[in-house]
């Protein structure tokens, strides 16, 4: 698997999740762009929304994706995250049934209980997503679905850029970073039982270049990328 230190072209001081979105939880909402990941969850065909009774939102952050969720009639949301900051600002949305300070890999939820998992930008906070695979497949009820929005991994070659942020010194900020190919979502996916169903990938293009006009030199570059994956049908013989 390609290690981010090989692309690094920023060499920034780079610190662990807990304590990167500890401090990024003041500025998150400002940093992170819709392009990166709301604008590929409505371009997907599946799942039909308003039919989720349950979802589960990995990695839910500050609770951007369970309020998308919410406004596209997803009827009840838990959500997941390893910082506690991150969770006080999700609690403040009212968007979800219950907030989890945990592991994204080890949940602590009951199995079987959702017929949505959602992960979106956080795998690449993971050394190896197969236990987010597995984690995702265990939480899910038969004929669930699972949807994950990832960082590109090319992008993160061609770019040299890792997850990061400004810290209230000024100083540039990164979050430990990994590369996953496409191939390795793909491979993890599988061998913990799912499906492939949708693959639909967000490249630098005339929207993002109006938000981030200095990224001109990555025009064309894929920067993320959203899975829809399906758990087994239910057995009707």
């Amino acid at each position: 698997m390609p290690r981010f230190s090989d692309f690094d072209s920023r060499g920034y001081r780079t610190v662990d999740v807990r304590t990167g979105y500890a401090e990024w939880v003041t500025t998150y909402e400002q940093t992170v762009e819709d392009v990166m990941d709301i604008a590929l969850l409505e371009r997907l065909t599946a799942p039909t929304w308003p039919a989720v009774r349950r979802a589960v939102d990995l990695g839910c952050g500050t609770g951007r994706t369970g309020a998308w969720l919410r406004r596209h009639g997803v009827a009840a949301i838990d959500g997941v995250d390893l910082t506690p900051e991150m969770l006080e600002v999700a609690r403040s949305r009212n968007v979800y049934d219950r907030l989890i300070e945990a592991d994204v890999t080890a949940t602590g939820l009951p199995a079987a209980s959702y017929d949505l998992v959602v992960a979106c930008l956080m795998d690449e906070h993971l050394p190896d997503l197969r236990p987010l695979y597995r984690e995702a497949a265990r939480l899910a009820a038969v004929g669930a679905y699972a949807v994950v929005v990832a960082y590109h991994s090319h992008f993160i070659m061609a770019s040299g850029m890792p997850t990061h942020f400004t810290g209230r010194d000024g100083e540039p900020v990164a979050i430990t970073t990994h590369v996953h190919l496409l191939s390795d979502h793909v491979m993890a996916g599988l061998e913990a039982g799912w499906t492939l169903a949708e693959l639909r990938e967000g490249v630098i293009d005339e929207g993002w270049l109006a938000v981030k006009p200095k990224w001109e030199r990555f025009r064309g570059l894929p920067i993320s990328a959203a899975l829809v994956w399906r758990g087994p049908a239910p057995d009707v013989g």
